[in-house]
């Protein structure tokens, strides 16, 4: 049993009898809000300026540079802690800390 997703009316036959929906539009209106929220999902990226993130005192490995931002990101199962990120602001070096 299939329902109308704008107005929630049984299909019959694959349409609304009341909006005139078909089940056809459906799928491809789907399959286009799919593509889209994967284009706008964006990833932080090394590119990105570090200035909106907050910054702690921590020695990085590469550089020796004691100052770093950091964020977190939860990475594996919710029941697991979230796995903190750190990047370092002079050479942009990039570890984490499962915690």
């Amino acid at each position: 049993m299939q329902f109308c997703p704008k107005c929630g009316i049984r299909l019959k036959k694959g349409t609304c009898p009341k909006c005139g929906h078909s089940e056809g539009e459906s799928k491809q209106e789907t399959k286009k809000a799919s593509q889209q929220l994967e284009s706008e999902l964006t990833i932080f990226d090394e590119s990105d300026t570090n200035e909106a993130l907050p910054s702690i005192r921590i020695d990085c490995e590469k550089c020796g540079n004691n100052e770093a931002v950091w964020w977190m990101l939860q990475t594996r199962s919710a029941d697991e802690p979230t796995t903190q990120f750190y990047r370092c602001t002079k050479c942009s070096h990039t570890w984490r800390n499962y915690a």
